[in-house]
């Protein structure tokens, strides 16, 4: 029989805690980010121009391309480090979100992802959903 002689219990508790952590956070990781139903009935109160858009640019631009690329693809030059991959915002499982799921994210983060609410306004993350929807992919 073979026994692990550990220091004390306190070190093998904070390493089984730490193994359980660690489980959870990987199984977090890779599943689906599903926000709350009730916000699919939430439409983006900003209005859809040209300013709206170019505003909305300068945003991703300066916040969240380093991680989704410029053309939000998910490529940007910090993606490499991050699991999960940042999201292709071109792909239908992104453009098929509501306008309020899509806020949501955008609000709250998640892992490495942020909370954009203590960074940009209101206003600025219902612009950055009418940029994303821009980056629908080409048919």
């Amino acid at each position: 029989m073979i026994k692990l002689k550990l220091p004390n219990l306190i070190s093998g508790q904070c390493f089984l805690l730490y193994l359980i952590l660690l489980a959870l956070d990987s199984s977090a990781q890779t599943a689906d980010w599903i926000s709350p139903s009730f916000l699919d009935t939430i439409r983006n109160p900003v209005v859809l121009n040209t300013k709206t858009l170019e505003e909305s640019k300068k945003i991703y631009l300066k916040t969240c391309w380093a991680c989704h690329g410029e053309n939000g693809e998910g490529d940007g030059p910090a993606s490499v480090q991050l699991n999960p991959k940042p999201a292709n915002h071109t792909l239908p499982v992104v453009q098929n979100q509501s306008d309020g799921a899509l806020f949501w994210k955008i609000s709250t983060g998640r892992g490495a992802m942020q909370p954009y609410s203590k960074v940009l306004t209101v206003q600025q993350r219902w612009e950055l959903v009418h940029f994303i929807r821009s980056l629908k992919q080409k048919q």
